[in-house]
């Protein structure tokens, strides 16, 4: 028998990949999965100013005097996901006029924080005892893919280009999701989805004793309801409030139904959380709440090629 605990979109922040790694602790898993969405949105700058640092956050203005209150700034800041960087007003200016400054900012926040992630989870899991999977989403740069792949040799697995093995079990991985609204760096037509699926599938033994990791939830369950938008990206009003359909991915609810994989793990959709069947098949979305540090997952329990049980947590 063995214990997988499942979590995505973490979104950069600190306090969630801190709690993440502390459930073999807390549960007594054997495998640990963080999958999709690792990176953050937003950096918030702390401008450089005589008396010290400003911080302006949500309209407010606040000025940090002393090295202390600036770091506990920007400690509560990374715990919930952004990137507060100290910049010179100029800085500032330049940012906010040059979209490719701002890219190379931003991109650079993102790297340091993904290695700072890895050499802490080198450094507080014995991954001689426990698997470990981590693996980038729609919304994460290309940039983050190297470095995640420098830990390899020390044992963290990067599931991505072929299918990997935990627990017994082959999983199949995909991290792109069908066209989004945002136009992330990940997504794909749901032909090529289609695509990526068959490679990963076409390499493994049998696909019915297999997982698959796709962070695209299946069209038209539980898993995939978000809110309608305008083309302004304002919410769609009904008699009940804001307007829900079905995103998530046709060529995903394709491949469970021809492939029936013992279970769909996925994510994506931060306020869809939790389980459903497509065809037989159980999927399941730990959905998110990243910026208010509340780590959740999936916890699913293995005896040989079956999965006996699965539950959701949250902490």
């Amino acid at each position: 028998m063995a214990k997988i605990f499942f979590a995505v979109d973490a979104h950069g922040a600190n306090g969630l990949w801190k709690k993440w790694l502390r459930v073999p602790e807390f549960f007594g898993v054997d495998t640990l999965m963080l999958c999709g969405d690792l990176t953050g949105k937003a950096i918030v700058p702390l401008v450089e100013d005589k008396k010290g640092y400003i911080f302006s956050y949500h309209g407010k203005k606040q000025l940090l005097k002393t090295e202390k209150d600036v770091l506990k700034i920007e400690e509560q800041l990374s715990l919930g996901g952004l990137y507060p960087v100290r910049m010179t007003q100029e800085e500032v200016n330049k940012i906010e006029n040059d979209k490719n400054y701002l890219e190379e900012v931003m991109r650079q926040q993102i790297v340091q924080r993904m290695e700072q992630w890895m050499e802490l989870l080198i450094s507080r899991i014995n991954l001689e005892r426990t698997t470990v999977i981590v693996m980038p989403g729609n919304d994460d740069d290309f940039a983050i893919d190297d470095v995640i792949k420098r830990y390899q040799g020390a044992g963290v697995i990067w599931p991505l280009d072929h299918p990997v093995e935990i627990a017994g079990i082959q999983v199949a991985s995909i991290a792109h999701v069908n066209p989004t609204p945002w136009n992330t760096p990940r997504e794909a037509e749901e032909e090529r989805i289609t695509e990526l699926i068959e490679a990963q599938v076409q390499q493994l033994e049998n696909p019915k004793n297999s997982i698959f990791n796709f962070h695209a939830p299946p069209y038209g369950t539980r898993l995939d309801l978000a809110a309608e938008l305008r083309p302004d990206l304002s919410p769609v009003m009904g008699p009940g409030g804001v307007k829900m359909i079905h995103v998530g991915s046709k060529a995903v609810s394709e491949a469970l139904r021809k492939y029936r994989p013992l279970i769909g793990l996925h994510g994506h959709i931060h306020e869809s959380a939790g389980e459903d069947f497509v065809e037989g098949v159980p999927v399941v979305n730990p959905g998110s709440e990243y910026g208010e540090n509340i780590l959740r997952g999936v916890i699913i329990q293995t005896a040989g090629l079956k999965i006996e049980r699965f539950w959701r947590v949250e902490g």
